[in-house]
């Protein structure tokens, strides 16, 4: 009782899921009797080696059969008719969005009686025309593509899977980290992804990583490029089709850290070190780090999950701590103490020539209402503030300059004392003598990206089967320097 309601809320759960058009293989073909005579009603069954799982139809009137939506695997074909020997062919390997003829001709006698063909799966491609490179992850990580933190991985700096392509025939002016920048087989690139089947292209971000499963999650990508079936008409010049990988009736996991430091660089030539004892090594400190699990669901004395429901963990996880520069400007030393006699005629004007600050009078004949000459950067005291009562410009307010152009700290008002006193506290001092631009600043800046995701897959019958694929992306850095 415990099993079967176990059983029937873990169905309920996830017969909501729809099924996409995914990576998955088909095999295909007729079967016929000794004379080349069709034979209907034969029944045609499917096994996957790592699973047990089976998928099993039958041929039709004309005796044709269709095996379709395959996991990724090896898979043992076996043909059972009355009056005809049991047909198996092992060791067939299905990848993405293969398709495989498999023609089979019976041979009479006992079904006691076994046929086995064990030569692989041609090449040839007879059934569809569609123009597929096929790449497993054993195969990324072979490739110099797959850098940690690199420029091309995009804003999450993880693994990225989408350079690949720059290793497929026919593709051109790749430009890291758009993967819709470029062109495949001559047609400007409108990349379409598919994770699981389900549609995974970014629509309104230009980064490619907003989509970017983990590396060791994927059991294949097909980069189908031309000739598309029906069920892959949306796709412009490419379409990257994501198959992740299951679980299998043997536990399996790994672990992995990628990690660079200077430590492990070689020094730039013709430098000494700080210490005198060795070159320059820029810091360069990132780290790529995870692990995957998998295997069937199984709890004890409730639910064995071998030959039926499997999981697929992965997660994976980037950290990078770097310096961030920027320019800034600062308060000067003189005007921390009140003086700003160096850039007026008002104060010493010692700087007015270097900084092209006017020395003659603004406004040339203008006067305030005192009849007093004005003169850049002059600054007034406003507790001096008054309303002129005679002359010409009667009426009109005025205050006074501050002597030589330069103001009391004690005139100071209380917000700029605790500016003045947070900036010494914290050591921020002009590093040079310009008034502008005198202080270079760095920052402390971590980034965090984590891409998890989990898989599970249960078949209900040879005929039903039922698969949830769930993977997230997460960003975040604490501090970025962008463009003004």
């Amino acid at each position: 009782m415990t099993r079967a309601l176990g059983l029937a809320a873990f169905l309920m759960v996830f017969a909501s899921f729809a099924f996409g058009q995914g990576g998955s293989g088909t095999i295909t073909g007729a079967i016929t009797d000794p004379g080349g005579a069709v034979v209907s009603a034969a029944t045609v069954e499917a096994r996957n080696t790592a699973t047990g799982v089976v998928f099993a139809v039958e041929s039709s009137t004309t005796g044709n059969y269709t095996i379709s939506q395959l996991p990724i695997g090896t898979y043992v074909v076996t043909v059972k008719v009355q009056g005809f020997k049991t047909y198996t062919h092992s060791n067939l390997a299905i990848t993405a969005t293969q398709v495989i003829r498999e023609d089979i001709a019976l041979q009479v006698g006992s079904a006691a009686e076994t046929v086995t063909v064990t030569a692989e799966a041609t090449l040839l491609k007879t059934e569809t025309g569609d123009f597929t490179h096929n790449i497993t992850v054993r195969q990324m990580n072979n490739l110099p593509l797959l850098g940690v933190g690199l420029a091309g991985n995009g804003p999450t700096a993880i693994r990225n899977p989408f350079n690949v392509v720059q290793s497929l025939p026919g593709s051109s002016g790749y430009n890291l980290p758009g993967y819709n920048v470029g062109t495949f087989n001559g047609q400007s690139s409108q990349a379409t992804i598919r994770i699981e089947g389900q549609d995974a292209t970014p629509k309104a971000l230009a980064y490619e990583s907003m989509a970017q499963p983990g590396v060791d999650a994927i059991e294949e990508v097909a980069f189908q490029t031309s000739n598309y079936a029906a069920e892959f008409g949306t796709a412009g010049s490419v379409l990257m089709n994501f198959t992740m990988k299951s679980g299998t009736n043997q536990y399996h996991g790994t672990g992995y850290d990628y990690f660079v430091n200077e430590f492990l660089n070689a020094g730039n030539p013709y430098t000494v070190n700080t210490s005198g004892k060795g070159k320059v090594r820029p810091a360069a400190r990132r780290n790529d780090f995870g692990g995957t699990l998998g295997g069937p669901v199984y709890i004890p004395k409730i639910y064995d999950g071998h030959n039926k429901t499997f999981f697929f963990f992965n997660y994976e996880e980037y950290l990078e701590t770097s310096l961030l520069t920027n320019t800034d400007t600062v308060p000067a030393p003189a005007y921390l103490k009140g003086d700003f006699s160096a850039i007026s005629p008002n104060g010493t004007c010692s700087l007015c020539a270097g900084l092209g600050i006017q020395t003659t009078p603004l406004g040339g004949t203008q006067l305030d209402p005192l009849g007093r000459q004005i003169f850049a950067n002059t600054i007034y005291d406003p507790a001096s503030r008054a309303v002129a009562t005679s002359g010409a410009l009667a009426g009109q307010g005025y205050a006074n300059p501050f002597p030589g152009n330069i103001i009391d700290p004690t005139r100071f008002d209380p917000t700029t004392k605790k500016f003045i006193s947070l900036l010494d506290t914290l050591g921020v001092k002009a590093q040079n003598s310009n008034l502008t631009g005198n202080y270079l600043g760095v920052i402390p800046s971590q980034r965090y990206s984590v891409i998890p995701s989990f898989k599970i897959d249960h078949s209900i019958s040879s005929k039903d089967k039922l698969s949830f694929y769930y993977q997230e992306t997460n960003l975040e850095n604490q501090v970025s320097v962008g463009a003004p």
